[in-house]
């Protein structure tokens, strides 16, 4: 017999597990000197997530100039929200050939 408590426990748990799902959805890697996925595309008002994960710093740096972040030491991450549609290309400044672009519907 499931009780009340199982129930509640069964239906937490599953949220927890969308919702983790969606902020990985939305989540760039920095690896191996790679952005990872190299194109993520998000809908208008997301937020993006980059994590550098290499033992070297990295930056996030849009081409456009909107956003920018310091240098990201490893297992430091950096987020920004895309309120418009629209392309953004960026790169890490550190390391010039380290390029992404978000695509924003």
């Amino acid at each position: 017999m499931i009780t009340f408590r199982d129930a509640a426990l069964v239906v937490a748990l599953a949220i927890t597990a969308v919702t983790a799902q969606a902020q990985q959805a939305n989540s760039v890697v920095m690896k191996n000197f790679d952005f990872a996925p190299m194109s993520l595309t998000v809908k208008a008002g997301s937020t993006v997530t980059w994590k550098n994960t290499d033992g070297e710093p990295h930056t996030v740096t849009s081409v456009d100039g909107l956003f920018r972040s310091g240098a990201l030491d490893t297992d430091e991450t950096y987020s920004f929200t895309f309120a418009k549609p629209g392309t953004y290309k960026y790169a890490c400044s550190i390391h010039p050939r380290m390029i992404g672009t978000i695509i924003v519907k």
